[in-house]
């Protein structure tokens, strides 16, 4: 019996905790829009354009695969990695989309930084880390110039206790 009102009462408070954050994630995650895809094919970012082909397609399972292959070959390409992490958020992983962020914080190329503040709030959103995800907000909205700041807003806006 006690197993029973244990396992309702997780049931309950997971339906509870669950619901608004999946929403929230869906209603916030949008997939890094394509501008890659129409390269040209080379020997060497053959496997990224064939994972770009696969994002395109909403395909995000097959694009990881293809994206996760190229990283681990070419640590140094940013844009490859800002597409897995959508990828992965798409499939519902956002520690595995953090990961990728971290490696894009610690580069020296300064190209996404914008995009790595926002889809780090994103991930934290999509993994329950509400309050740091409300945190990081903050940050872009103090931010003088930022691409994401209508989004910041509308997160803070949406976190924020009624």
């Amino acid at each position: 019996m006690h197993r029973f009102l244990l396992f309702s009462l997780l049931l309950i408070l997971l339906a509870a905790s669950g619901c608004g954050g999946k929403d929230l994630c869906r209603t916030f995650f949008e997939p890094y829009p394509d501008m890659v895809s129409g390269r040209f094919r080379t020997e060497k970012n053959s496997l990224f354009l064939d994972g770009m082909s696969a994002y395109a397609k909403r395909d995000y399972a097959t694009a990881a695969e293809h994206l996760k292959v190229y990283v681990e070959q070419r640590r140094d390409e940013e844009a490859a990695r800002l597409y897995l992490c959508c990828a992965y958020l798409a499939l519902g992983k956002p520690y595995d989309a953090e990961l990728q962020l971290d490696f894009l914080e610690k580069s020296d190329l300064p190209g996404f930084r914008d995009q790595v503040d926002w889809y780090n709030a994103v991930c934290w959103l999509c993994s329950g880390q509400n309050e740091r995800a409300l945190e990081q907000a903050d940050r872009i909205l103090a931010a003088k110039v930022h691409t994401y700041k209508a989004e910041a807003q509308r997160l803070k806006e949406a976190l924020q206790p009624a």
